[in-house]
C-alpha cells in the first residue's frame, strides 16, 4: 500500500532522480523536479489535474499542460509510471518496488499491494510466443470497505 516516505528517503529519491534525469540527458527543472517530487510526497496515484492544483500554491505559472507534457516526458524515460484506469484520465505513481493495483470502482481509490505468487508466474505459451514481456501488472477493480459501509 503507499505510504509516505521519511525526509532521508525522499532525498535519497530525488537524488536518484536527479541522477536519472542527467543520464537520459534530461535538463533538471525545477518544474520536473517539484512534479516528482510531489508524486512522492503524495504516493496517491494522482491525475495531472490533481498534480496541478497540489502544484498551484508552490509553482502559481504552472500551466496544466506544462504538468502533462512533463508526466509524459518522465514516463518515456521510465521516471514514473502511467496507471491506465477505467476512467478516463490516467493516474500517475513513482515505483519504489514491483507491486500491482486495488481500484475502487465507487471512490476511484488506488491501493498498492504486492503479490509475489503472481509475480513469480511464467505467462501462458500464447503469450510468451508474442514476444519479450518486459514487465507484469495487475489490476483489479471492486468496492472497498470504506464505501461497501455507505
Amino acid at each position: 500500500m503507499a505510504t509516505t516516505c521519511s525526509q532521508e528517503q525522499l532525498e535519497q529519491m530525488m537524488e536518484q532522480f536527479v541522477t536519472a534525469c542527467r543520464d537520459a540527458g534530461l535538463k533538471v527543472t525545477h518544474q520536473r523536479t517539484e512534479i516528482y517530487r510531489q508524486l512522492i510526497r503524495q504516493p496517491d496515484h494522482p491525475t495531472a489535474e490533481t498534480l496541478h492544483r497540489r502544484l498551484l500554491p508552490t509553482l502559481p505559472t504552472i500551466s496544466l499542460d506544462t504538468v502533462y507534457r512533463t508526466l509524459t516526458t518522465l514516463e518515456e524515460h521510465q521516471l514514473v509510471v502511467r496507471i491506465q484506469t477505467a476512467e478516463s484520465q490516467a493516474r500517475f505513481e513513482v515505483i519504489y518496488t514491483p507491486h500491482h493495483h486495488l481500484i475502487c470502482s465507487r471512490c476511484k481509490r488506488v491501493v498498492d499491494f504486492q503479490w509475489p505468487a503472481a509475480d513469480s508466474l511464467e505467462p501462458p505459451a500464447t503469450i510468451a510466443q508474442w514476444g519479450q514481456i518486459d514487465s507484469k501488472t495487475i489490476v483489479m477493480y471492486g468496492t472497498c470497505n470504506n464505501c461497501s459501509k455507505h
